[in-house]
């Protein structure tokens, strides 16, 4: 495939395979990676783009994306200028992942650490066992979101399904919308000055500014999963 010398470089999936694309991402390393920038182009749906990678890059992707788009990701900012598909940012360690339009289901799951934003919505099982990242969404989110989630913060500009933070730890879950149901083991808390500050840095970082904090009701654990009890063998 023929390299310009360019500021960007462009990678059109349409005439360069996915292998490719993400071998000379990986290829990419170092404090101060050359090139920074990339922009990939035809990814009709394509599974896997720009996964598993480890440097301060910048990766724009014009079009829709399939499975696990910036898995694993560390350092990078990515962004998805459409749609993308089950596991978004999924283990992410770090770095930022944006999505433009609407992300399907498991969004951010396992994640560690670093910001996913989602302009859209996002579907079922969005955060689910998170562990430190930060995920912000602009629109709603659908059922089991957050299920088992250890560490990090979901804010949910929107609506939120069915089963929200069950059977969570010490995520922190902030939702502007209706919330259709709550999880086993969670509740709604009060929002504190400290918590409204968290939110405004959260909603600064994913560039969502037209949205009031204080808006916002927040939920987390009520604690009573964290030990095993006698008495409620009978529900475990």
């Amino acid at each position: 495939m023929t390299r310009v010398a360019t500021a960007t470089e462009v990678v059109d999936l349409a005439a360069c395979s996915l292998r490719e694309l993400n071998q000379r991402l990986h290829d990419v390393a170092g404090d101060h990676p050359e090139p920074r920038h990339w922009r990939v182009v035809n990814p009709n749906g394509t599974h896997a783009v720009a996964c598993g990678l480890d440097a301060p890059v910048e990766v724009e992707i014009a079009g829709h994306v399939g499975y696990y788009c910036a898995g694993m990701n560390q350092r990078a900012t990515v962004r998805v200028h459409g749609n993308a598909g089950t596991g978004v940012a999924e283990n992410m360690m770090s770095g930022v992942v944006v999505v433009d339009g609407n992300a399907s289901q498991s969004a951010g799951a396992t994640g560690r650490g670093g910001l996913l934003v989602v302009h859209g919505d996002a579907g079922a099982r969005c955060g689910i066992s998170m562990k430190g990242v930060d995920i912000v969404v602009r629109g709603s989110i659908g059922h089991l979101s957050a299920f088992m989630a250890q560490r990090g913060t979901l804010v949910v500009c929107g609506d939120a399904g069915e089963a929200l933070g069950d059977s969570i730890y010490e995520t922190h879950i902030y939702v502007r919308g209706e919330v259709a149901g709550l999880g086993a083991d969670c509740v709604e808390k009060q929002l504190r000055d400290h918590h409204v500050a968290e939110l405004r840095a959260l909603l600064d970082s994913a560039g969502v500014r037209d949205v009031e904090p204080s808006s916002f009701r927040r939920y987390g654990s009520a604690r009573q999963l964290y030990n095993f009890r006698i008495d409620n063998a009978g529900a475990y």
